[in-house]
C-alpha cells in the first residue's frame, strides 16, 4: 500500500492508528494490518464508499473489517443505482412519488416569486 494513501486513510478512518516510534515513524502491528486489509478490500473489491466503511465500523465494528480483509464475503453498500434499479415497496414508491411532487409544487412556486 502506498505511503500516501495511507497517510490518506488515518485522516478518514479514526480507527486507523498505528503506532509511532521514536522520528515519527509509524509501527504497523498485525491487528493494524489485518483492518487496512478490510479497508482496502471494501473499498476497493466490494464497491464502499469512505462513508461507507465509517458506517460500517460504527455499526459492526472492527471485527466486521478484519473479517472482510480475511475474504469473507460482504454484499456490497447499497447505491442510488440500487435504488433506482431495484425493487422498491410500493408503499415506499408511493412516499417517494409524493416527496417528489411536494418538491416540484414548491419549486413552482419559487420560480412565480423570483420572476421580475
Amino acid at each position: 500500500m502506498p505511503q500516501h494513501v495511507l497517510r490518506f486513510w488515518e485522516t478518514k478512518f479514526a480507527f486507523i492508528r498505528p503506532m509511532k516510534r521514536a522520528g515519527g515513524r509509524r509501527f504497523y502491528r498485525p491487528q493494524d494490518i489485518a483492518v487496512l486489509q478490510g479497508v482496502r478490500r471494501l473499498l476497493h473489491e466490494e464497491g464502499y464508499t469512505i462513508k461507507g466503511v465509517q458506517r460500517l465500523h460504527r455499526e459492526q465494528g472492527v471485527g466486521h473489517l478484519v473479517a472482510a480483509g480475511q475474504g469473507a464475503a460482504l454484499a456490497p453498500e447499497p447505491g442510488l443505482g440500487d435504488l433506482i434499479g431495484g425493487e422498491l415497496e410500493e408503499a415506499v414508491r408511493d412516499r417517494l412519488q409524493e416527496a417528489l411532487s411536494g418538491l416540484e409544487a414548491a419549486k413552482a412556486r419559487l420560480d412565480a416569486l423570483l420572476k421580475p
